[in-house]
Formats: C-alpha cells, structure tokens, sequence
C-alpha cells in the first residue's frame, strides 16, 4: 500500500486536497482493495511520524472510475465545516467528460429526477418527471471540443445526485466513454471511466477564505492532449 503514492495538491492543518487516480475506491469497502482513504492516512502517518490511528474525514466521495481533485479534512470541526458546504451546494464543482457522439447545441442546462438509491444492477433510476422518491438533478454544460463520434463537455453539476453526471449525459444519448453501466459499451482500461473532477472552490474551513484547486485529466486515450 505504501508504495502506491497519491498527488498531493494542498495541505494545512485543516485540509488535505489530493489527485484521486481513476480506479482507487475513495472508501474502504466489502472488496477490502486499498482505498484513497487509506493511502491518505498512510502519507500522514510517514509525514508527521504518527503511530496509531490516523483521523481523516471522508466529506465527498468520487466513484471508483472517476479521477480528479478530492478534499479531506484533517480534523472533525473541518470535516463539519466542510460536510455543511457539500450539503448546502456552495461548493463548485466542474468536471470534463468525453462523450460518445456530437451535441447539436454548444451548451445547456438539464434537468432531470433520480432516485435516491441504486436498483438491483446499482443504477440510480433517472426520468425526465417526478417519481416517488425522487430529487430534482440539475447541471450545465458545455462543448470543449467536438468530433464525429466523441466530444469533450465541461460540465458542472449544480445538485449533487448519486452518479448524476453519467446518468443524466446517458439520459441525452452522450454516454460516457467507458461507461457500460450508463449506456456505454466499450471499456476503458483500469475501471476508469472518460471523467474527470476537474476542478473545485470552496471556502476554507477556518477563515473561510475561498480557495480553488484543480488537477489536469490522464494523459492516455480518450482524453485529448492539453486539456486542464
């Protein structure tokens, strides 16, 4: 686990800001495979000669084929502070994706319903009215660039829906390249998925000073070079 290094983009006594590579659980699960949770905790431990457990609060999640920039907080009146900023949607988030197909338009806003938990292939539901227990998902979008048969969207999601970005692009025929459970067919290698957590703004915890970090894309196929 050791040998497996995370980039580290900031870090203070209050939060961590790191590079999550596509593929590495944020969190611990059934599989027991590494997570970037644990590879966190394991830097702070060799940096600051910390015997024992390691606090590190989980404020945000990206799924396991997503990569890109993720916050952790260092102490539990942060992690408080933070969690408050996720739920109440003052945190800017802005992702890159490389779709399947071309849009007819240059931007958009959409606007769709999505279930609160997976169903039995751990798909959230989605649908273009209301259903019983769902929840109004929103984001915005735009073309990067434009091809034939892929394009490049940045996209910011403006509600914060579990696998809203896949779903609701899957949802206007521009799946994810990658993606088989969103509508994709082809895999892309190390479970990875063509999105990226570009960037994100949020307010520091203690002084509450805005602050923006953000992280480049891989630099393997699909993505396009010079990108972020």
């Amino acid at each position: 686990m050791a040998n497996q290094r995370i980039k580290i983009l900031h870090e203070d006594n209050h939060l961590l800001v790191v590079a999550k590579p596509s593929g590495l659980l944020s969190q611990g699960d059934d599989t027991n495979h590494v997570s970037l949770l644990e590879l966190v905790k394991e830097h702070i431990r060799e940096k600051y000669n910390k015997p024992g457990n390691v606090f590190l609060g989980l404020v945000h999640r990206l799924d396991r084929p997503v990569s890109g920039v993720m916050v952790l907080a260092r102490t539990s009146k942060a992690a408080g502070r933070l969690s408050a900023q996720f739920r109440d949607n003052t945190v800017r988030k802005t992702y890159l994706a490389v779709v399947k197909g071309c849009p007819y338009e240059q931007s958009g806003e959409l606007v769709h319903f999505m279930g609160q938990r997976g169903d039995r292939d751990r798909k959230t539901p989605i649908e273009d009215y209301q259903f019983e227990g769902a929840k109004e998902a929103r984001l915005e979008w735009e073309v990067v660039s434009a091809g034939t048969d892929k394009s490049v969207l940045r996209v910011r999601p403006i509600t914060g829906r579990r696998h809203q970005i896949r779903a609701q692009l899957a949802q206007i025929g521009l799946p994810i390249l990658g993606d088989q459970k969103y509508g994709d067919v082809e895999p892309l290698a190390n479970r990875s998925i063509a999105l990226h957590a570009w960037r994100l703004e949020l307010d520091h915890p203690v002084g509450g000073a805005r602050m923006e970090f953000s992280t480049p894309p891989p630099r393997h196929d699909p993505w396009p070079q010079g990108l972020g």
